[in-house]
């Protein structure tokens, strides 16, 4: 018996070839997205690591200014010895001349004015950056600050009676405040401020907030210094909070 082969013929239609144009489009739309959104991360990850250079410079100057304090004291110290003068400095007034005369005014890029006033060194998760001070504390100066350093949110000047609260941004990596909600009761936080006393901090709480609530920051520390520290949690709906108290 003979076999018939029977091959069927393929009819390119309108309709086949209208799909194959639209499965051809979205192929090069999502290739093009994807290069896009990579170029984006790129882009954003080279302005982390541009402000991250600035924030070290920052602290870098900062070290320099602490050692030539340092040094001035010791010389006044030195001067007033050989004068034999009896009249005693009072320590604090000394201490804030010396914070007033070592802020220097800077400038971000989009205008606002700022300065350094103390560092925060977490050894645990190799952490330590200059804390600035927005001239204004609006909402758009913050945002600005945050991308370059910690900054200050509210409370006091470092390291005096009440609760010092600093601020910084998680970005999911090692840097800022990304390894903050790491932290555990026991780990100590230094703070440093301009007249180069170091006070260390033990953290004695640790908890996630809403976003709108603000009262970690209250100043009844019943005369205790204390530290806050406040940053998002990896999916930014919650906001970390670290609660630390002089040792």
């Amino acid at each position: 018996m003979n076999q018939i082969l029977v091959t069927k013929k393929l009819y390119i239609t309108p309709e086949l070839k209208r799909k194959k144009k639209i499965y051809k489009f979205d192929f090069f739309l999502s290739v093009f997205l994807v290069c896009i959104l990579i170029s984006f991360c790129i882009y954003a990850e080279y302005n982390r690591n541009k402000d991250e250079e600035v924030s070290q410079e920052i602290l870098a100057n900062m070290n320099m200014t602490e050692d030539n304090t340092v040094a001035d004291s010791n010389v006044l110290i030195a001067v007033l010895d050989d004068e034999e003068q009896t009249e005693e400095l009072n320590a604090e007034n000394q201490a804030e001349q010396i914070k007033n005369s070592n802020k220097t005014v800077q400038t971000t890029q989009n205008g606002f004015r700022y300065v350094s006033i103390g560092t925060v060194r977490i050894p645990k998760i190799n952490v330590e950056y200059p804390i600035l001070d927005g001239e204004t504390d609006s909402v758009e100066e913050t945002e600005d600050l945050l991308k370059i350093s910690p900054t200050k949110f509210w409370g006091p000047e470092p390291n005096e009676v009440g609760n010092f609260c600093i601020v910084g941004h998680n970005y999911r990596n090692t840097k800022f405040f990304s390894k903050v909600p790491t932290l555990e009761n026991g780990d100590i936080i230094e703070i440093t401020d301009l007249a180069g006393k170091t006070i260390n901090y033990r953290v004695y709480n640790k908890y996630e907030v809403d976003p709108t609530d603000v009262s970690c920051t209250s100043q009844l520390t019943n005369g205790n210094k204390e530290v806050t520290l406040i940053t998002c949690t990896n999916d930014s709906k919650l906001r970390v909070i670290v609660k630390a108290r002089e040792v």
